[in-house]
Formats: structure tokens, C-alpha cells, sequence
């Protein structure tokens, strides 16, 4: 009976965490952010005077007049006219990408609100160009028609690290999930994206695997270490020192955990970015020549019939998410915690407190971040924490027995 009411305060704890922050991430979401520039008419500026070729160029739009404005939809054209300089001449560009233009509307402006609109489907078809670029509509304000304009802005070379990163990462990872939705059956892009998850996870099983055993080792050893703060309360310098006699002869390392973890980084960001913008069709450049003949549009995005993983606010899912999320924690200190209620310590040490705040704290945080995003990101991040979870029983069972070559760590005091 204590174990079902301490899964139920653990579960009651969990929503109320939820709501309350994603209560207060909505009502920072709904806030307008106001320009202050030209009162009375339209404001239509680029959120920066310089972009990379790889960034996604937006507009700000404020209506500073006193009737609300709308704008026609156009699609799958591009939002609004963008025109390059080209021998001192103003050149226009369109673009016209195979877009699902069903749920589409006229953009409506209230009065003195504003709204950023960004060329995600349109950005490389536009401004692959590097290049001085301008934008430019037409709409009507008080009843007549008034074009308006943003700022110059350039257009440059992304930089050495984005190049690397996108064709070492990027650009094979992104192929990748293509070639799997291209395979599995019916195009479906939530068996492409589990695929993929797994295999991306078992390439980086070996750094993972040694972050997770870093990891319980040093959670071992905290009794001990708590034991020699204790001891040498005040004492700073005896306490480094007797801290490192500790990991010497224990063979472990604080960076055991984390540079593991920044090896991962790279492939972890690039699936992310992948599998959130995987079938915007404005990547297509990227594509290999042999996709050439394969269209995005093929690509099922309905998980088992019902599930769209291009759309957000999927709040089930989220919660299947943060709930994995806990479970995952709990094991990766689980261990840590009988550990130093048998060996005596405090149980309420500052790293005892700061991990239980984390334990739920972090599935919340994850639960919104799943919300905001596209389901296919949930799928993504359910997919390699249930990988986690499974590789991290691995790691507690091996833990349980003794390893030969793990050293009998001994603290001797006087």
C-alpha cells in the first residue's frame, strides 16, 4: 500500500509540475512582442540586417493602424515578394514547393498586434543566393492599398563549423531517415524515425555505455566522498585532495561522464534538426542524386493511422514522454540512493536534494518541450529514451556484480 501511495504521489506530483509550467510557458508564448516603430501604419522589418545562407530568413510584422489587416494566402507561393539586387537592378524570386496547402489561411493582423513570419518551405529556393535582398507586400490599410518594404538585408556564407556540421551530420543523417521512409513499409515515416533512433543510438552504444557505468561509479563512491566532507568540514584543500585519492584509486573521472556525452552531442542535435524538419521540402538540395526520382509528398506521415507527426500540441504523447523520462531517471540514481542509506550518510545531501528536484523537474521540462514540437520529435524522444532505459538496466544489473578488474575502493581516516 506505501509503494502504490508513493506512485501516486509521484504521479499526482508529476501533473501538477505540468500544468503549472506549462500554464506559465503559454502565457508567455501569448505575449506580443511590441516594435514601437513607426506608430500609425505597418511596420515590416527582418528580425536581422544579416543572415546565413542556412538560416531561415523572418519577417516582423507589427499593425500599429487602427483597423486590423489581412493578407492573402498564396500558396504554395512564397509569403510575400522577395527580390534580389543583382547589377543594381531589383531581380524578383519566386518559388512554388509541392506544399499541403488544405489548412492554409489569409494571414489576419489584428490592431496593434504582431506576428513573425518565416520562409521555412521557401528559405534555400530564395535566398540560396548570397546577396543584398529585400521584401516587400501589398495590403489595405483604411481602405486603401499601401506597399510596404523591410530593410536591406544580406545574405553570406554560413560559416566554417555550420559547413562541417552540416556535411558530416546533418546532410548523412537527413539521407538517412529519407532512405528509411523510402523502405519501410508504405512510406511510413514514424517506423523511419524509430529506425532511425536506433540506429543512430547503437552506433553511440560504446561512449553511451561508458557514460552510464562512469556515471554509477561516481554515484558509488558519494557516500565515501560525503563521508571525507564531513570529516575535513572547513578544510577545502584536504578535502580536493582526499577527493582525488578517491578517483585515482577508484580508476574514475568527472569528465568519465561527460565526455562521452559531448561525443554524442553532434549526432544528437543533427537527428533532432533532421527529424523536426525532415520533410520540409525547401531541403530537398540536400537530398542524394539517387532520391532524385522520390517525392517528400510519398511519405506517410499518419503514425498507425491517427497520430500526424508534423503537427504539435500532442498532449498524450507528451506525457508518455516525461513518464519515460522519470522512469529513466529513477533507475540512473536509484542505485546512488541505497547506496548511502546502507552505507549511514545524511540522505539529504545538497547532490541528494539537487537529483530528486531533477528526477521530476526534467520529465516536466521534456513533457513541454514534446508539446511545443512536432509529434514526429516526441516519437524521436520517446524512441532513445526507451533505448536509455533499457541500456540503463543493463548497466545497474552489470553493476550488481563484481567486476575483477573494478578496484575495492577504501577510504582510511585517522
Amino acid at each position: 500500500m506505501d509503494k502504490f501511495n508513493k506512485t501516486l504521489k509521484n504521479i499526482l506530483t508529476f501533473l501538477i509540475i505540468f500544468l503549472i509550467i506549462n500554464y506559465i510557458f503559454q502565457s508567455f508564448q501569448s505575449k506580443t512582442e511590441q516594435l514601437n516603430t513607426n506608430p500609425g501604419s505597418i511596420t515590416f522589418l527582418t528580425t536581422s540586417n544579416e543572415f546565413s545562407r542556412r538560416e531561415t530568413i523572418t519577417v516582423d510584422i507589427l499593425n500599429d493602424s487602427k483597423t486590423a489587416i489581412t493578407i492573402p494566402n498564396e500558396c504554395p507561393k512564397e509569403p510575400f515578394d522577395v527580390y534580389r539586387f543583382e547589377n543594381n537592378n531589383l531581380v524578383q524570386k519566386t518559388a512554388a514547393p509541392k506544399l499541403d496547402c488544405g489548412k492554409t489561411t489569409d494571414l489576419k493582423i489584428e490592431a496593434g498586434k504582431d506576428t513573425k513570419v518565416a520562409y521555412d518551405n521557401w528559405n534555400n529556393a530564395l535566398f540560396g543566393e548570397m546577396g543584398r535582398y529585400k521584401i516587400s507586400f501589398t495590403t489595405n490599410v483604411d481602405g486603401k492599398p499601401q506597399t510596404f518594404n523591410t530593410n536591406e538585408f544580406t545574405v553570406v556564407k554560413e560559416g566554417i563549423f555550420r559547413q562541417l556540421f552540416t556535411g558530416l551530420f546533418y546532410r548523412p543523417i537527413y539521407n538517412g531517415l529519407i532512405f528509411l521512409a523510402y523502405i519501410a513499409p508504405g512510406h511510413d515515416l514514424g517506423i523511419a524515425i524509430i529506425l532511425l533512433t536506433i540506429i543512430i543510438r547503437t552506433i553511440l552504444l560504446v561512449p553511451s555505455q561508458k557514460s552510464m557505468k562512469s556515471q554509477r561509479r561516481m554515484q558509488e563512491l558519494q557516500p565515501r566522498l560525503n563521508k571525507i566532507k564531513e570529516q575535513y568540514k572547513g578544510d577545502q584543500q584536504k578535502i580536493s585532495m582526499e577527493t582525488m585519492a578517491v578517483w585515482k584509486e577508484a580508476k574514475v573521472s568527472p569528465l568519465g561522464s561527460c565526455l562521452p556525452i559531448l561525443l554524442q552531442f553532434p549526432f544528437i542535435i543533427a537527428l533532432f534538426y533532421v527529424i523536426k524538419n525532415g520533410l520540409n521540402p525547401d531541403n530537398t538540395y540536400m537530398l542524394y542524386n539517387q532520391y532524385d526520382n522520390f517525392s517528400l509528398s510519398d511519405i506517410n506521415v499518419k503514425f498507425f493511422s491517427s497520430l500526424d507527426l508534423t503537427a504539435a500540441n500532442n498532449y498524450i504523447l507528451a506525457l508518455v514522454i516525461g513518464g519515460l523520462q522519470f522512469i529513466q531517471m529513477k533507475l540512473a540514481s536509484i542505485k546512488a540512493g541505497k547506496k548511502q542509506q546502507n552505507d549511514g550518510s545524511k540522505p539529504k545531501n545538497e547532490m541528494a536534494v539537487a537529483n530528486s528536484m531533477m528526477t521530476y523537474i526534467m520529465p516536466v521540462i521534456m513533457a513541454i518541450f514534446t508539446v511545443s514540437m512536432p509529434a514526429g520529435v516526441g516519437i524521436y524522444w520517446g524512441t532513445t529514451t526507451f533505448y536509455g532505459i533499457i541500456q540503463q538496466l543493463i548497466v545497474n544489473r552489470s553493476g550488481k556484480k563484481k567486476d575483477p578488474d573494478e578496484p575495492t575502493v577504501r577510504v582510511i581516516t585517522k
